[in-house]
């Protein structure tokens, strides 16, 4: 067990890693190659940056673009998100593998601050699964990465807090942590080829949606065209 648990926390880690940035690189350059095609072949190229910010900026604060009958999605989806990316990031245990695995660290968080943390993306991704699968309205329109997602991304966190927290967990410490963190690795994995690859995309959603209504100039005309409207024109 020991052995497979050192193979998961080194090599394997830096497999992981190394195909995630690799991989999210790639996302990145597509999309700006993508974004910059679409200016170049806009009729307007005037563009308000700093509108673009303050939208993009405005997704942060979910408040802004919530209406009741999203009240508890929304919040829920909000601190899910939060805790998904402090608790990996600023874990102690996980700054010690990162230092272990490439040679950086970084101050880390109070341990009480990450056991809530982490309970907190255990309710709220419960609470997020069972909500995309108790509405026909969420369920008709998920697919099946939609679905798998959420649990793939909680077994690394309900197992990570069963390992730190030994005398309520009913297993092993060295299985539980194995799971976790082939868990862990395996999300790493995920990331670049699923929707995770949000997490550095996710700041030029609103620059690209902004783009994409930029049509060229002799679009209008081909539009009409294929809709067969000539005669309305």
């Amino acid at each position: 067990m020991e052995y497979w648990l050192s193979l998961a926390k080194g090599p394997l880690f830096r497999l992981c890693l190394l195909v995630m940035v690799l991989g999210l690189a790639r996302n990145l350059v597509i999309a700006i190659v993508g974004m910059v095609q679409a200016y170049n072949r806009a009729g307007d190229k005037n563009i308000s940056w700093l509108e673009v910010g303050k939208k993009t900026a405005a997704w942060l604060i979910p408040i802004t673009h919530v209406n009741n009958n999203q009240l508890f999605y929304t919040v829920a989806s909000f601190l899910f998100h939060i805790g998904l990316i402090i608790v990996p990031v600023f874990l102690y245990a996980h700054i010690q593998l990162w230092k272990r695995g490439v040679g950086l660290s970084w101050s880390s968080l109070p341990k009480p601050w990450a056991d809530w943390l982490t309970l907190l993306v255990i309710i709220t991704g419960v609470g997020l699964f069972i909500g995309r699968i108790a509405y026909p309205q969420s369920r008709g329109i998920s697919r099946f990465q939609d679905l798998l997602l959420p649990p793939l991304i909680l077994i690394p966190f309900i197992t990570g807090f069963m390992a730190a927290h030994p005398f309520h967990n009913p297993f092993s410490y060295q299985g539980t942590m194995l799971v976790h963190v082939l868990s862990g690795d395996f999300v790493l994995l995920c990331i670049p080829f699923s929707k995770l690859t949000h997490v550095v995309l996710w700041p030029f959603t609103q620059l690209a949606t902004d783009l994409a209504w930029r049509f060229p100039p002799e679009a209008g005309a081909k539009i009409v065209a294929t809709l067969g409207k000539e005669d309305r024109v």
